[in-house]
């Protein structure tokens, strides 16, 4: 059983449109792990699922770049 649920307080955020919506660094990394690793095998920058869980893990700096990448493809809730 997987959650994919995260909780925090909604604000404005003047640098926002109105179909955006800004999550914390660290909450959008917990809730698109699978994704990140994933793209993070298909890149090369790891040799496996479990190579991938380590560099999310240790938050690498190429893990911040992926999670952009994965973020713009996978729409968010509110």
């Amino acid at each position: 059983r997987v959650d994919y649920s995260g909780r925090s307080v909604i604000v404005v955020g003047p640098q926002l449109k109105l179909h955006q919506c800004g999550l914390p660094k660290q909450m959008a990394l917990e809730l698109f792990k699978p994704f990140v690793m994933k793209r993070l095998v298909d890149l090369n920058h790891a040799q496996n699922i479990k190579s991938a869980k380590r560099m999310v893990e240790r938050f690498r700096p190429q893990v911040w770049d992926v999670l952009e990448e994965v973020i713009t493809e996978h729409p968010v809730l509110l």
